[in-house]
């Protein structure tokens, strides 16, 4: 789902967590159904519910961050939160900064959504967010990439003329496909990243093992599946 902006390895080695009374997560708020704020201006959505049980079965404290997507992993390694559950597709890219935990969901399908169908997705203007695989998706694959800081200005470009199409997450795109708006989606979906996991500082090895049971005890009672039918994130595992 979403692509790095790399950070020099330096401020890993001295931001540890060290297994701190209180782990921060941090997200990003504004990625619904996965994260996003609710009227009560708390954070909401899929992880949220999904980060708050697996710190009760990690048997931590747990307490949550917003952060902006462009600088969500130079902050997770500068220390300002102990882990980022954030939608982030597991990457070989953010492998070489960051860690992961095993994946929570399978692989999202990315897809296109335009005003009309026929629209040139091989050689258009395609929006995407900066710093997502699908904006590294759009820029090698010949189309002309535009790109936005939030989610929201991606759908609002195509809506204004200002892109063909937006190409992200199907399970994020779905909603604006159904308001009555007049967007559809668009050409084949695209296959992309391995899932997504817990970005984890690669100092915090105990902390990661901690998420990466807490993670396999929801898949093997079943209750992780039943998570993501609800929200409809992605397919099962």
């Amino acid at each position: 789902m979403k692509k790095l902006i790399l950070t020099t390895a330096a401020l890993a080695l001295s931001a540890g967590m060290a297994m701190a009374d209180t782990v921060r997560l941090g997200t990003e708020g504004a990625y619904a159904p996965w994260n996003f704020v609710n009227d009560a201006g708390e954070i909401d959505g899929f992880e949220r519910e999904l980060g708050d049980e697996l710190c009760k079965r990690a048997g931590l404290e747990c307490e949550w961050v917003k952060n902006d997507w462009d600088s969500i992993i130079p902050n997770l390694v500068s220390g300002n939160y102990d882990a980022i559950i954030a939608g982030m597709s597991i990457t070989d890219e953010r492998d070489e900064v960051i860690d992961f935990t095993q994946n929570y969901t399978p692989p999202d399908p990315s897809a296109y959504i335009a005003m009309s169908d026929g629209v040139d997705l091989a050689g258009g203007v395609i929006a995407a967010q900066t710093g997502t695989i699908q904006a590294g998706y759009v820029a090698d694959s010949g189309a002309t990439l535009v790109e936005f800081a939030s989610p929201e200005e991606t759908i609002a470009a195509v809506r204004n003329g200002e892109a063909d199409a937006v190409l992200a997450d199907r399970s994020f795109l779905a909603p604006f496909t159904e308001d009555g708006s007049g967007l559809l989606f668009v050409g084949d979906d695209v296959p992309l990243g391995g899932g997504v996991g817990m970005g984890i500082r690669e100092s915090d090895g105990e902390l990661k093992e901690k998420f990466n049971a807490a993670i396999q005890s929801m898949k093997d009672d079943g209750s992780l599946n039943a998570l993501i039918t609800k929200w409809e994130v992605s397919s099962t595992f």
